[in-house]
């Protein structure tokens, strides 16, 4: 049987090489600024092992919660394409996918995000988008 899904993507244009971009997703030094962080947040665990079959942790402690986002590299393709698996264990173990596309401009570059989920998390799509959308503005502060 074969479960049906739905796709949120989210476009951020960059002032920055695509490089440059690329590289702060498997940094932790500056992924544990901008990676599941949140504004009144404070994270409180940051692990990464960015190779394929690598995992991450990050959780990140709200209004008194920690809330655990886990998953693990499908793939790695410096600098254009990063797809990795990604749950939240506390809600629901089963991994949803997101694929990180990186495209040069004459400007910078163009990050195009796409997360993959379960159809049944459709009244998520906006939350999903938001969320997505605010962590890409963090990394560009950031960078």
């Amino acid at each position: 049987m074969t479960q049906k899904t739905l796709a949120v993507t989210v476009t951020h244009a960059f002032k920055l090489p695509a490089e440059r971009v690329f590289d702060a997703w498997l940094d932790i030094k500056l992924a544990r600024k901008w990676f599941f962080a949140t504004d009144g947040g404070d994270m409180v665990v940051a692990e990464l092992d960015p190779r394929v079959g690598g995992s991450f942790r990050f959780t990140d402690q709200r209004d008194g919660q920690e809330v655990e986002h886990v998953g693990k590299y499908l793939e790695i393709t410096r600098p254009t394409r990063l797809v990795f698996s990604f749950c939240l264990p506390a809600f629901d173990p089963k991994p949803d996918i997101v694929t990180v596309e990186i495209s040069p401009t004459a400007e910078g570059c163009t990050l195009t995000l796409t997360h993959t989920m379960a159809a049944e998390y459709a009244e998520y799509t906006d939350r999903t988008q938001e969320g997505w959308s605010k962590m890409l503005h963090r990394l560009a502060t950031l960078l």
